[in-house]
């Protein structure tokens, strides 16, 4: 595998300038997939905060920049949806998520609200004395000892260092809940889900929506379902209009 990536063969969402220089980070392997946007790419290109690649490297070896809670020093590292990156020197605090058009935008949130994060649950095992491991879209793993999280629901974790990791909220993915569509051509909709249409085999199944503001009805596979809430989005401020 190729330790470099180019410019022009950058993921769109990333939004950057592709003509500028040859060569742009590539996302290291970790919690989110190849189209993830560095942490380099984030401060430099995407925020402004630094100039350089030097610059990048300065800022995160002062463990000025926190990633869901933790210090982040891999200049490498992959930002995905829902990740909460703060930088308490300068009280600053934002949200990652995608826009309408599919883009990677960062959202700005107070102090309090990134003291917790929204969690899809991926799978979840049984572990050695009979707990139960949900294993979280973002790479991370939590213990529980009750059956009645699934996985496709989302949870809410506590970032704060009193109560790491403890899960403050449930959204269950079934109908009458609110959702975010993560990918496709309605990438960035909000709606309540009306239907879950389970297709036999490997094929996905549907899921069917009546978006919030216009009611207008769209459907999407499951995989690009992430949810938000129940009868309205856990998350007052979106910023994902444009």
């Amino acid at each position: 595998m190729s330790n470099h990536l180019k410019r022009l063969n950058s993921p769109g969402s990333w939004r950057i300038a592709k003509k500028t220089n040859t060569f742009v980070t590539k996302t290291a392997a970790g919690p989110h997939n190849a189209s993830a946007m560095p942490m380099a790419v984030w401060l430099r290109d995407h925020m402004g905060i630094a100039l350089s690649m030097r610059e990048v490297k300065r800022v995160l070896k002062s463990r000025a920049v926190l990633v869901n809670g933790a210090v982040c020093t891999d200049p490498k590292m992959g930002l995905g949806v829902f990740d909460i990156i703060a930088l308490p020197s300068i009280d600053k605090y934002f949200r990652i998520l995608r826009a309408k058009r599919g883009d990677i935008i960062s959202v700005p949130i107070t102090a309090e609200a990134a003291q917790s994060r929204l969690c899809k649950i991926a799978d979840k095992t049984i572990v050695k004395g009979g707990k139960v491991q949900l294993n979280l879209r973002y790479g991370a793993n939590v213990i529980v000892d009750t059956q009645d999280y699934k996985p496709k629901d989302s949870i809410v974790l506590s970032l704060m260092s009193e109560n790491k990791f403890e899960i403050t909220d449930h959204f269950p993915f079934a109908e009458g809940n609110m959702a975010m569509v993560i990918g496709g051509r309605h990438s960035g909709k909000i709606g309540k889900i009306t239907k879950i249409d389970v297709t036999p085999g490997s094929t996905p199944n549907h899921v069917t929506f009546e978006e919030g503001d216009t009611g207008e009805a769209f459907d999407t596979i499951e995989n690009y379902v992430f949810m938000v809430g129940r009868e309205e989005p856990a998350i007052s401020e979106w910023g994902i209009e444009q």
